[in-house]
Order: C-alpha cells, then sequence, then structure tokens
C-alpha cells in the first residue's frame, strides 16, 4: 500500500537525509574494521566520453539516454579555442564533462528523483523540484557515504553466471545468500547483467533487466539499511520497453527512495568484487555537491 509504514519523521520533520542518517560515528568506525586486506576495487563504470565519437555507445546504458561526453583542449585547441598560453615550457590538457546520469553511467539517485502525489520523502513538498534544481532532498544534502558493505551475489547463490532479463530477486534470494547484515549496512546486490552487453551486445542489454521485487525492496528496508546499490540500470526490474512493470505500491524507487528514504546507487560493475570471495567490506561512495540535482555521478570502492 502507498500509506505502509516508512521513515518519514523518523529523524524529524525537517530530515532531507533519510536512512544516511543511520551512518552515525560508531557505524562508521565498525565499517572500518572490515578492511583486513588493503586491497582496493573500483565498482564503477567508466565514462567513456570524447568529443565526435562512438565511445560513450560503447559502455551499458539505458537506450535513448543522452549519453556522457567528455570534452578535451590542448592549450587551447578544441571547445577552448582561444585560451591563452599557460607561460613559456608549459603545456595544459584541459576537460568539460556532460553527463546525464540516469542511466548511462554509475549514479547515486537522490531523494527528490522519485514520488508520487504532491510530496517527496517525509512529506517535503514536490513543488520544489523545479527546472533550477530541487529545493529539498537534494543529492547535495546526502554527503559521503561511508559504510559496511555487503555483497548479495544472488546468480553464484542459484549458480549460474547472471540471471536472465526476467528473474525477480525475492526475499528469499537475498536471504539465501547467507551474509549478515545489520543496521546501516550498505546492501550492494549483484545480477551480473552487465556482462551481457561485453558478451551479447547492446540489443542483448536492452531487451529488459533483471532486478529486486517489492518484497525484497521491503524485506531490505526493514533491515535498517542505508544504501541500496545494485549492478543493474533501475535496482528494480525493467521490462523491453526499459520500464518497471510493477504498480505504484510495489514500485521500487517508492518503496525505497520515497517512503524509507534509502538512496539508490545503481549501474555500478561487481565483477572484480564477486570474484574476491568477500561478502562484507568497507564501502564507499561520494555523490558530487550539485545543490539541488536528482542525481549525481559516483565512482563506489570496495576496501577488502
Amino acid at each position: 500500500m502507498l500509506d505502509e509504514p516508512g521513515n518519514w519523521n523518523r529523524w524529524g520533520a525537517d530530515d532531507e537525509r533519510g536512512a544516511l542518517n543511520l551512518l552515525t560515528p560508531d557505524a562508521v568506525r565498525a565499517a572500518a574494521g572490515c578492511v583486513r586486506e588493503g586491497r582496493v576495487l573500483d565498482l564503477a563504470l567508466p565514462i567513456r566520453g570524447a568529443t565526435s565519437s562512438p565511445a560513450p555507445t560503447t559502455v551499458p546504458h539505458l537506450r535513448g539516454r543522452p549519453l556522457p561526453q567528455h570534452f578535451m583542449s590542448v592549450d587551447g585547441g578544441d571547445y577552448a579555442a582561444g585560451t591563452k598560453p599557460v607561460g613559456a615550457g608549459l603545456r595544459m590538457a584541459d576537460d568539460a564533462l556532460v553527463v546525464t546520469p540516469h542511466g548511462t553511467t554509475t549514479h547515486m539517485d537522490a531523494l527528490c528523483h522519485m514520488w508520487t502525489g504532491d510530496v517527496l520523502y517525509n512529506g517535503h513538498p514536490a513543488d520544489r523540484v523545479r527546472s533550477y534544481g530541487a529545493g529539498r532532498c537534494g543529492i547535495d544534502k546526502a554527503g559521503p557515504v561511508v559504510a559496511r558493505g555487503v555483497l548479495f551475489d544472488v546468480p553464484a547463490a542459484r549458480g549460474v553466471d547472471r540471471l536472465a532479463a526476467d528473474d525477480r530477486i525475492g526475499a528469499a534470494d537475498l536471504a539465501a545468500c547467507g551474509v549478515e547484515l545489520r543496521p546501516g549496512d550498505a546492501a550492494v546486490v549483484r545480477t551480473g547483467w552487465p556482462t551481457i552487453w561485453r558478451d551479447e551486445g547492446p540489443d542483448a542489454y536492452w531487451a529488459g533487466q533483471p532486478g529486486l521485487s517489492a518484497d525484497a525492496g521491503r524485506w531490505l528496508a526493514a533491515r535498517d539499511v542505508s544504501v541500496v546499490a545494485c549492478d543493474n540500470a533501475a535496482v528494480g526490474g525493467l521490462n523491453a520497453r526499459q520500464l518497471a512493470d510493477e504498480d505504484l505500491a510495489d514500485d521500487l524507487h517508492l518503496i525505497l527512495l520515497w517512503r524509507h528514504g534509502v538512496p539508490l546507487l545503481e549501474m555500478l560493475w561487481l565483477e572484480e568484487l564477486a570474484g574476491a570471495g568477500r561478502t562484507d567490506f568497507l564501502f564507499l561512495a561520494a555523490p558530487l555537491r550539485i545543490e539541488g540535482g536528482t542525481a549525481s555521478p559516483i565512482t563506489p570502492v570496495a576496501v577488502l
């Protein structure tokens, strides 16, 4: 039901951070205790942009979305024509980056990203979300995520390389992974789906996507996770039209972002982490401080 209990007012009527409030100093200190090897893994897809090139199309993304573009200048060339020389004997390169995070690169959804009716998470007015930015619950309110990460490797638990496009991960699937989940943890869920882009190409990737079911989202929220991170494009599953099939009551974004204030981290690369043989680790992710932004590109990191 749309009026089922969530985290509204749990941290006060003015709260705009939601479940990130669970990342107390004690929780962060405990998360640091997961570092046993000192090995660092990058969990992000690359931003492979280039001026007037097909490079951005070679990285997994949802069809039809504006792709990241990376423009370079060298000593005033390309986009920055007219730049003055830096000085005698010096050379300089500069960058411009244009990114629409949703569906195109590894990113973190803000609590203002999705809602229903007239209010955002915690009852904040939705009419404050305008073309110039969100006056409430923007990505700038999130801050860095430093948490104990827990990997739910669902394909491994099922004995397959990756899930099928129409697979939906239930609460029983998460429980079957056999990992311990504590309040404040970052739940990191692997479907293996990005590997199909590499193995079979874009059309296979766009045929749909596996993801969490509504009961799995409620299961995670009930266990007080601080964020949910997944290697698919929407945390929940998608059909061949790149849309969710669930109704409003069971929509994963509404369950997690809107009702429970749990930020969603999407389009991670989890293959090396899955091969590391670790289910707990220090998890780090820092969004850009985009004032009023609905999302931000991130580079999630696992420290083993």
